[in-house]
């Protein structure tokens, strides 16, 4: 019955996107037939076998030890602040963000991680029928973050034009930043975090094939990378510590804004409906979960988690479905773990429309233009990666 329900959920998601689309003469079936066969094998490989126990293991402990070391900078900053026993989410999960940070710039500024992007781009340029300027922004998005890779193509960000731009968009909030990946780690089970960075990448191009189907001429599909200031290396040190600590207070900020909001609001709710706010998105969202294969005696609770993410941000939900406030099965744990690993949230629409207005005012008008078509994609593309995922638990 769950192949059913999954195989259904699919072709809704596809209809979905289907809906929305900008030119339906021009859809390519083929590419997107192709991308989904490879969530199934990448899901399947990557949970269900040995090899992918071996993949995630070595993944996870990788992050582990990265944070260990993070965790050394953050004792001698903040040691003792703690009170024995207690683990503070600010010290434990969001400061590592700035030693992943310094790694990440470390990787730029010895030109690893520009080559390891444009050569992974490339690949999947013959994978997904789109062009290689797609393709690379959606692994820099990956790499870099959702605001940061448009940076790398200040030079040519002016003469993109509006479609190809939605795809570019698109991909940036569809996936998140291998920055805060360790994050989501002490929260969620590793192998889900894996598994969805993959399912997402190839998602993104699924939906955005469907949804803003165009031909991208050999002509028009140049790359040219904005290669960033000479810096020495210390500068570049100093510069990406700025960075991920900024990143790590920002996060903070939302979350004590955000959860102590849907506090009031569920509160206030309570008193005037005798149901909370939460619960009321549980509701709305349920026959979402219940197409990504989540049983119906636990869409509810799950369809509120997801609402959450939409509404807030993903680590608000993520401590809400880590909190253990929540008794689900193992395999709704894992359906929501994978949605829950995006950056498809209203606030996302903000972050990437200053990204590129700061960079050029006329493209993020049109950014802002189709904003909300932008959040629709994305959660198309989360609901997706459920839903495979759901196939394989």
């Amino acid at each position: 019955m769950k192949f059913v329900i999954s195989i259904l959920g699919i072709v809704v998601v596809l209809l979905l996107a289907w809906l929305a689309s900008s030119n339906r003469k021009k859809i390519k079936f083929k590419p997107i037939i192709t991308m989904i066969v490879i969530q199934i094998i990448s899901s399947l490989l990557l949970l269900n076998t040995e090899y992918g126990l071996i993949i995630i293991t070595g993944i996870s402990a990788f992050f582990g030890i990265l944070l260990e070391y993070a965790n050394e900078g953050v004792s001698f900053v903040f040691g003792g602040m703690a009170n024995e026993g207690e683990a503070p989410f600010f010290l434990t999960v969001l400061l590592p963000i700035v030693f992943i940070s310094v790694l990440i710039g470390i990787l730029q500024h010895l030109k690893i991680l520009p080559f390891f992007m444009r050569g992974i781009g490339f690949l999947l340029s013959k994978v997904n029928g789109m062009g290689k300027l797609e393709s690379y922004n959606a692994v820099a998005s990956l790499m870099v973050g959702q605001s940061e890779v448009f940076i790398t193509l200040k030079k040519q960000l002016a003469l993109i034009p509006k479609q190809r731009m939605y795809t570019l968009c698109a991909s940036a909030m569809s996936t998140v930043s291998i920055s805060i990946v360790g994050a989501y780690m002490t929260m969620l089970e590793p192998k889900y975090v894996v598994t969805a960075l993959v399912l997402n990448l190839f998602g993104g191009f699924i939906i955005a094939s469907i949804i803003n189907p165009y031909e991208v001429e050999p002509s028009e599909d140049i790359l040219e990378i904005q290669e960033s200031e000479k810096q020495s290396f210390f500068e570049m040190l100093g510069e990406y510590i700025l960075d991920g600590f900024k990143v790590a207070v920002i996060v903070g900020a939302m979350l004590i804004g955000f959860i102590a909001l849907m506090a009031a609001i569920n509160q206030l709710f309570e008193l005037l409906f005798n149901i909370s706010f939460q619960q009321l998105l549980g509701y709305l969202f349920a026959p979402i979960a219940i197409i990504m294969g989540i049983p119906l005696s636990e869409a509810v609770s799950a369809g509120g988690i997801m609402a959450t993410k939409m509404v807030t941000n993903e680590f608000v939900a993520m401590l809400d479905l880590s909190g253990g406030s929540h008794h689900f099965s193992e395999r709704t744990m894992g359906i929501l773990s994978v949605f829950l690993v995006s950056f498809a949230n209203f606030s996302s629409i903000g972050i990437i429309t200053g990204a590129v207005k700061s960079l050029n005012e006329k493209q993020g008008n049109v950014v802002a233009r189709f904003g909300l078509k932008l959040l629709y994609g994305a959660t198309l593309v989360s609901i997706l990666s459920g839903i495979i995922v759901s196939l394989i638990l």
